[in-house]
């Protein structure tokens, strides 16, 4: 007998419903990251636009945006981990579906790592 979900009633088996969810799972992770290299990207090119403002106006000394490239630089290297974690994460998932003894859920590490980051660039 199928649940609602198009899994076993008993949970032992997983249907297309929990295949399907651990898909957008991964989707919106793989979102996250090329997002957060988009920014870094940004983050990371902003200095020299800045720059490019300040030659046309001749008496401003000349000053370094070092650290706006290395902080896109970070969240460019921090988007990539981040899908390259979530790769993991979904092959492991899928794994376990695919088995059949899926664990009781647990919080996410990676969503709690990446919470944190954005709330302390925030």
């Amino acid at each position: 007998m199928l649940n609602q979900n198009g899994g076993a009633a008993n949970g032992t088996t997983s249907g297309p419903a929990d295949s399907l969810a651990a898909e957008r799972t991964f989707l919106a992770w793989i979102r996250t990251g090329l997002a957060r290299m988009g920014f870094g990207f940004v983050v990371a090119r902003f200095g020299l636009f800045l720059q490019a403002l300040r030659t046309g106006q001749s008496n401003l000394p000349a000053q370094s945006y070092g650290f706006s490239f290395r902080a896109g630089t970070t969240l460019i290297i921090l988007g990539v981990i981040v899908n390259i974690v979530s790769v993991k994460r979904h092959v492991h998932l899928v794994q376990e579906l695919n088995s059949g003894g899926w664990a009781a859920p647990r919080p996410s590490s990676l969503a709690i790592i990446v919470a944190l980051i954005l709330a302390v660039a925030g």
